[in-house]
């Protein structure tokens, strides 16, 4: 199977060299809107390059979109006007309608599809949703989500806001664990200083309370800046057990308590560091996607669903006031 690789940056090289460890993949195609960095990333996994992505097709079985967002729907509709399974960082897009077109062709045209929620390959959270589906959790009082930063994101970056950039994998794993539906939420959020994240910054801060099918409440924390590291975990209070994802000594949380130690170094400093197991999992999934082997772990049709939350996040705080589901179409 070759594979063709659109974007190069971090992300890109990562997904770059897992696809040339895969014993089912035979050639990686790659291809940057700046050719020198396709031309390094290829270089490094004996891959070759496109100068385009459009010229890719014809020679390539399946596409890993791992491109900037504003170009993420274009691809996808690309590679399924071309009979072409596709794999596609998330977002599909920054709106709904947006989103839609891509979803829909995508069924239109029976194309398998999977997008990049890779917290549902993670170990912890899969055993989260082991404990929850088994009943030995019980019925769950509440959930409590961290999503924190260890840097914001690099100047240039298209930053889309808390809700839709960062916290939108919290709406994702919330389902994906849970089982559950989001039925009405509340957020609030702010922005730091511009001083120290530069001029024109989206809500970098957030807090979202989510109710779920069942009353289940949700409290989520987002932050754009954590000074320890990428602090990203999940708490789950049940009427039979109480458990936590990400609670373990590299945990970037200093206790004040008396003969507590402090976390262990390094600490995970990007996503990269808390996730590589995960990243590597769901591409080893896609493969297995795009040869007809398994159903998509995450659909368009969840990415849409994670990115309705995060749009009823926006309103609810531009609005000040709690959203229901059912206003959001």
């Amino acid at each position: 199977m070759r594979v063709g690789l659109i974007g190069a940056g971090r992300i890109g090289a990562f997904h770059a060299q897992t696809l040339a460890d895969h014993p089912a993949v035979t050639g990686v195609v790659v291809t940057d809107p700046l050719l020198e960095r396709a031309h390094v990333v290829a270089a490094d996994v004996g891959g070759s390059v496109a100068p385009d992505a459009q010229s890719m097709i014809g020679s390539i079985d399946a596409m890993v979109v791992a491109a900037a967002t504003d170009v993420h729907a274009e691809m996808m509709l690309l590679a399924a006007e071309a009979g072409i399974p596709v794999f596609c960082e998330k977002p599909i897009a920054t709106d709904l309608p947006a989103t839609d077109v891509v979803v829909e062709r995508l069924r239109h045209l029976d194309i398998p599809a999977q997008i990049g929620f890779q917290r549902r390959f993670d170990f912890g959270y899969r055993g989260a949703k082991e404990l929850v589906d088994s009943g030995r959790l019980g019925h769950l009082y509440s959930v409590r989500t961290t999503t924190h930063d260890y840097d914001p994101p690099p100047p240039g970056y298209h930053d889309t806001g808390i809700f839709k950039d960062t916290q939108i994998h919290d709406f994702d794993s919330l389902r994906f664990v849970t089982g559950q539906e989001v039925v009405e939420a509340y957020a609030d959020g702010h922005t730091t200083s511009t001083e120290e994240f530069g001029d024109d910054r989206p809500v970098d801060t957030g807090v979202v309370i989510l109710s779920l099918t069942d009353g289940t409440r949700t409290l989520m924390s987002g932050i754009r800046h954590d000074p320890l590291g990428h602090d990203v975990r999940m708490e789950l209070f049940g009427t039979r057990d109480s458990v936590s994802v990400g609670l373990e000594p590299r945990l970037p949380l200093r206790s004040v308590e008396n003969g507590v130690a402090p976390p262990a170094e390094p600490t995970p400093k990007t996503f990269l560091d808390r996730f590589a197991p995960a990243y590597r999992d769901e591409i080893a999934a896609f493969i297995e996607v795009a040869q007809g082997r398994l159903a998509s772990p995450c659909t368009p049709d969840d990415a849409r669903e994670a990115l309705r939350i995060a749009v009823a996040c926006d309103l609810s705080r531009a609005e000040h006031r709690p959203v229901e589901m059912k206003e959001i179409a």
